[in-house]
Parts: C-alpha cells; sequence; structure tokens
C-alpha cells in the first residue's frame, strides 16, 4: 500500500543547478521560480535583483557566491532547488550541495560550450553519483551552436547526451525548441514573459532534422532498453509514456544525459525542463539507500528515506544570520519536531532544534516538523558544523562527512583599529565555522594574522564581509614568509666571559664547536666536556644559554636549524663561576662560532601537486621554472597530467592566479610544506 508520505516523497525532487560561472544558471533558476508562481517579478542578475543572489556583494558582482535554496510546485510536485555558484573559488558551495542533492541541470551557454569550471562540477556531480540533465542555454546569442555543445558534451564530460529537443533557428532568429518524444514545435508567447506557448506543427525546412534526431534517440535508447531495443528491430509504433519511462530509468542509472536547450533570458525553453525534472529525474525513493556505520561498533548500515523510519540527517552548511548560526540539513530518513532533542553522532553530543525553515533564498517560512526527503534551515544547533551527522539517539549512525579542498592562497590581515584585535578573531572564527575552504591562523614568528582560501576572489569577499556584516575594517597584504638561518662549515670557538655586577665578580669560559647536521634532522646539543669540575648545573646552564641563542641566527636574526653544538671544555673559578656566567658564555660563544661558520639563510620549500589537461603542460612547466620550482615527477591520469614539483614558498604568491591564466581555467593545486633549503 502506498501511504501519502511515500506518495509525497515520490513527488519530490532534490535538485541543483551547476555550471561555469556566467552560464545563466541563476536566469534559469528565476524562470523557474516565476513559472511556478514562487515569485511574481522576473529579477534579472546584471541588475542585481535576482531572488536567488541575495547578498550584496552577488548583486553588486553580478556572480553567485554562496548556494541559496529555494522550492516551488510543478504540476503537483514539490522541486527544491539549490542554486550553486560558478566560479573555481567557490568550489565548496556546488561539492556541499551534490553530496546532499538527488540529481542536478548542468547549464551550457551555446556559445562557450563546455567551459573549465563546468568540467570541474560535472566530474563531482559524477563522483556522487548524481544522475543529470543538460540545458543548452543562450541559443539567442550570435555565435550560439547547440550541435557543437552536443560534441563537447561527449568529447570533454565523457557523457552520452540524449538530445531531446533541438532549436527552431538561432541568434536573433531563434524562435522555440522542437520536442522529439511527441515530434511538436514549441512557440513561446513574448507578450505573457514566455509564461504560456503553444505546440504547433514542425516547420517543413526542420521536419528532415528532426526525423533524424529522433531515429538518433531511439537507436540510442535501443542500447539500453530491452523493451524499447524489441520494439524498435519489430519496427513497432514506441508510445510516448513509454519512451519517457526508458529515458528516466537509463538518466537514473547514469547512463545517459537528455539534453534541452532554450534561452532562459528570452524566456523560452523553461517549461519543458521543468517537466523534464518531473520526468527524468529522481525523487528520493528512486536513490539506493544513504550509507552509514554505526558509532561504535563500525558495522555499515543503510537507511532508507522512510519518514516513519529512525531519524538521520547531514548538515550541509553553516551560515552566521544575523550572529545566530542557521544549519542547513538534508534528512534522509526519519522525522524531526521543532523543540525535540537531536543526536550529533559526529561530535557525540546532543542538541536541541529551536526552529525549523523552510528556505526561499534569504526569506524563510517556519514549519514544525521535516522528514526524509527535506532540505530545510535549523536555528539551535550551536556545535553542528558541516559534514556532521545528526540522528536519533537511540539508533546513532555516522554517515560520510563531506571532502573539502585545502586552501590554496593566504593573505596577512590587520585591523585599522588597535582595539578591533580581539574582534578581529572572534569574526574569523565565525567566518571558518561557515565556510570550511577558509583558515585563519596566528603565525607565533610573525605575529601576523594570516586568513587562507581558494582564492584571490574568495578572501576578497571574506574581507568584504568583515568589514560589511561585522564592521571590522582590515589592512591586508601579503604574509611574511618565515625563513630559517644555518651554518655550512665546522668551528671552534672558545669564550670567557669576566664581569663585575653588583660588586661580585663572575667568571665563566666555555669552549664549543658548531657543525653542520643534514638537512631536516634538527639541532642537537652534544657534552664532550672531560672537566672534572663541570657540576650538573653549570652542563645544564650551558645547554640553555646554547639553546635560547638558536632561537636567532646572526644573519637575519631567524631561527637558526640543524646545527650540532658540542661542548669541548670549561674554565671555572671556584667563587667566582655561577650558573648566570656559564648561561653567558655559552650563548656568546655559539653567536661567535656561528658567525665564523659560514651562516646561510633557508627558505621553506613547498611541495606542490599540480593537475593540468595534457594541451596545457608546456606553459605550466615553463612557468614553475620560472619560479625556480624543480619538476620532480610527471603522471599521466586519465585525461590530465599531475606534474609534482618542488618551488620556494617566497615564489608562489599568486600562484593560483597564474596557473588559471596559463591553463585557461582547467588548472588545480595543492600545496604543502616540503622542507627549508638555501634561499
Amino acid at each position: 500500500m502506498v501511504t501519502p508520505s511515500k506518495q509525497k516523497l515520490a513527488k519530490t525532487r532534490n535538485i541543483g543547478i551547476i555550471a561555469h560561472i556566467d552560464a545563466g544558471k541563476t536566469t534559469v533558476t528565476e524562470r523557474i521560480l516565476y513559472y511556478t508562481g514562487r515569485v511574481h517579478k522576473m529579477g534579472e542578475v546584471h541588475n542585481g535583483e535576482a531572488t536567488m543572489d541575495w547578498m550584496l556583494e552577488e548583486k553588486e558582482r553580478g556572480i553567485t557566491i554562496t548556494s541559496a535554496v529555494t522550492s516551488c510546485e510543478w504540476k503537483a510536485h514539490t522541486i527544491n532547488i539549490i542554486d550553486t555558484p560558478g566560479h573555481v573559488d567557490f568550489t565548496i558551495e556546488v561539492e556541499r550541495a551534490l553530496r546532499v542533492l538527488d540529481g542536478a541541470i548542468g547549464v551550457f551557454c551555446a556559445v562557450g560550450g563546455v567551459e573549465p569550471q563546468s568540467e570541474t562540477v560535472w566530474h563531482q556531480a559524477d563522483r556522487y553519483h548524481v544522475p543529470k540533465i543538460a540545458f543548452v542555454n543562450k541559443l539567442d546569442r550570435v555565435g550560439a551552436d547547440f550541435f557543437k555543445v552536443i560534441e563537447n558534451l561527449r568529447e570533454k564530460l565523457g557523457a552520452l547526451p540524449l538530445v531531446m529537443q533541438i532549436p527552431w533557428g538561432t541568434e536573433d532568429q531563434f524562435q522555440g525548441v522542437i520536442d522529439l518524444i511527441r515530434m511538436k514545435a514549441v512557440v513561446w508567447e513574448d507578450e505573457t514573459l514566455g509564461a504560456s506557448y503553444e505546440e504547433v506543427p514542425i516547420p517543413h525546412d526542420l521536419l528532415e532534422t528532426a526525423s533524424g534526431y529522433r531515429e538518433k534517440l531511439l537507436e540510442t535508447l535501443a542500447d539500453k532498453n530491452d523493451l524499447i531495443m524489441e520494439k524498435y528491430l519489430a519496427e513497432e509504433e514506441i508510445g510516448d509514456a513509454e519512451l519517457k519511462a526508458a529515458i528516466r530509468d537509463a538518466t537514473v542509472k547514469l547512463e545517459l544525459t537528455p539534453v534541452f536547450c532554450g534561452s532562459a533570458l528570452r524566456n523560452k525553453g523553461i517549461q519543458p525542463l521543468l517537466d523534464a525534472i518531473t520526468d527524468y529525474l529522481p525523487a528520493p525513493v528512486d536513490i539506493p539507500p544513504i550509507i552509514g556505520h554505526v558509532p561504535d561498533t563500525g558495522v555499515e548500515e543503510t537507511r532508507p528515506p522512510d519518514p516513519t523510519g529512525p531519524f538521520s540527517a547531514l548538515a550541509f552548511k553553516v551560515m552566521m544570520d544575523q550572529g545566530r548560526k542557521m544549519t542547513y540539513l538534508r534528512i534522509y530518513s526519519g522525522t524531526i519536531d521543532v523543540g525535540k532533542p537531536v543526536f550529533n553522532s559526529a561530535k557525540g553530543i546532543t542538541e536541541k532544534l529551536s526552529r525549523l525553515l523552510r528556505m526561499h533564498s534569504n526569506k524563510r517560512e517556519r514549519i514544525n516538523s521535516a522528514s526524509a526527503g527535506d532540505l530545510v534551515a535549523a536555528m539551535g544547533l550551536k556545535q553542528t558544523t558541516t559534514g556532521d551527522t545528526l540522528c536519533a539517539e537511540d539508533s546513532p549512525i555516522l554517515l560520510e562527512p563531506i571532502q573539502f579542498n585545502e586552501p590554496v592562497i593566504t593573505m596577512a590581515v590587520e585591523p585599522k583599529r588597535v582595539q578591533d584585535q580581539d574582534k578581529l578573531v572572534e569574526v574569523l572564527e565565525k567566518l571558518s565555522d561557515e565556510d570550511p575552504t577558509f583558515r585563519y591562523k596566528i603565525d607565533e614568528e610573525t605575529g601576523q594574522t594570516v586568513i587562507s582560501g581558494m582564492g584571490e576572489l574568495h578572501l576578497e569577499i571574506l574581507v568584504g564581509r568583515m568589514k560589511r556584516e561585522f564592521s571590522v575594517d582590515t589592512n591586508q597584504g601579503k604574509p611574511q614568509v618565515v625563513y630559517r638561518e644555518t651554518i655550512s662549515k665546522t668551528v671552534s670557538h672558545e669564550e670567557v666571559f669576566q664581569r663585575e655586577l653588583a660588586g661580585q665578580q663572575h667568571y665563566a669560559g666555555v669552549v664549543i664547536e658548531v657543525a653542520p647536521r643534514p638537512r631536516g634532522s634538527g639541532n642537537r646539543f652534544v657534552d664532550q666536556c672531560k672537566n672534572p669540575d663541570l657540576t650538573e648545573e653549570f652542563l645544564a646552564a650551558v645547554r640553555e644559554g646554547v639553546i635560547e641563542s638558536e632561537n636567532s641566527g646572526v644573519v637575519m636574526g631567524y631561527p637558526v636549524i640543524d646545527i650540532q653544538t658540542t661542548l669541548l671544555d670549561v674554565r671555572i673559578k671556584e667563587s667566582l663561576s655561577d650558573v648566570m656566567a656559564f648561561k653567558v658564555a655559552a650563548a656568546m660563544a655559539f653567536k661567535k662560532a656561528c658567525s665564523e661558520a659560514a651562516p646561510l639563510l633557508l627558505e621553506p620549500i613547498m611541495e606542490a601537486e599540480i593537475i593540468v589537461p595534457e594541451e596545457f603542460m608546456g606553459e605550466v612547466i615553463g612557468d614553475l621554472n620560472a619560479r625556480k620550482g624543480k619538476i620532480e615527477q610527471i603522471a599521466s591520469k586519465g585525461p590530465v597530467q599531475v606534474i609534482m614539483a618542488s618551488v620556494p614558498l617566497s615564489k608562489m604568491f599568486g600562484y593560483s592566479t597564474a596557473l588559471r591564466s596559463v591553463s585557461q581555467g582547467r588548472g588545480t593545486f595543492t600545496m604543502q610544506f616540503s622542507h627549508y633549503d638555501q634561499a
């Protein structure tokens, strides 16, 4: 028996809109909201009025920065939509959206085709096994070429495109689309802003092309579906319902990608896309149940999307909302009510939901409960962070967390007003809670506050938010590179300290040898003194004097590393020698020995891993050589090459921007500290 809750689940779609920056994702979302009656006025991105781009930074720049959630109704189906950013600096927003979605619409510009960031987000969706449909947008633009984009989908994304519509005219002649399932032409009325449209017979000059593509559609489907294969070979009539069922089945299994077309800005092509969302993208009940582990035993457990089952949800995004913490949840099973406690199995704590909200971009509607398949926001979860699992305490489960990229670019910040220093740290704490790809640290050696992120735009926007939302104005600059010092030859030195202080004589003599050690092996103190008068107390004072002196070298005052200091002999005068004199003598001996031992400055060398398509290898390697990088290994990984190189940190500032420009935005890199080497 199909219960009302199961019926509701079968008519729910959780989808994301993914694409390269400027392909028209937000405009497509605006039209969807307008035609489903969710908004009564279309907002345009270029006017800063788009519903989904609600942040001030988004309105000013005309780009999406944060993924916004909304929901609408279409033909008795509930569609929850996440509009994601297309800029490479904000891939975390796409990553966490894809982790909790059941289906996605890839939007492609008919002029630009498959652009670099479209590749990145498409492969992210593949990694999470998200079924997709493609929408070729901007067919009214000069240079639009629908069939070139289809080729791109095959070549660059490795997708199997199933052409569902072909355009009727292109550029300024674009009038509508030809539906290959029903074999009808669809035209939109400009007077109603595209809200009403009609089906007309296919124009005579397009009939042959449409028939050819209809034949290809049937051939592709016959390959994937036995029933269609039988009817196709027997040349029997295949009904629309059978075709749709076969397309849906193959789409959900990720065997093919249905392709639609239109021009969102000209209000053409959106209603068939909405039909496609309900017809071909999966409901929560169509995808495999989520898999997790029981926290203590590690036993694998699945949770089917059943509203009556035990509660489980994933926190996929945290946002600061007027100083209060708002946590976005995808509920996988069970039902949750306001005011009820929930168990955070990742942290082993119980928290209480004070409010549940259904989001429409930045507007909200309070609800009392939410169940399997819902995307909601919750207030009151003080300690829950991105990637945590929430569940019922009596049946705990731990879902796989979300993978985050490591930050690749750093910047030093300081408040313009001294009294804002404490507030700055508080604000950075809040921002890093919200965005797992943003980190900050206070460098103990330079005293600088250093922030790290995914790119220059990412950090620029966060600095802007600090000023706007939290009233902390900052100065920004390059972080200082922390150097080290060492020596390159072995030297012995004798130092005698003899002085009268406060009417009392102090005396100590120390003979030491300093010698270089292998890179990365650290400092070492060795006692080889045979003098029988050397007490434990004096030996400790010598050691302390040397260790303190290692904190600042003789070249530029940076810490000294990879040195062995050997105590060879001491000079002691009874009643005049004391601990303080030995400590000072050892420190002076160490400094003088180092200055005679050919001291060197060392700089941090980073281990960088650069992933780039083969055609840009030459430019990337040339750029690394110019940065004094050493190529250590090049490995092939499918269509891309992985370059391992060691490069001085001082040469890597601004590298993310340089890599994007030499690889047309298709290269990515990570780096971590490797060792210190001669500057």
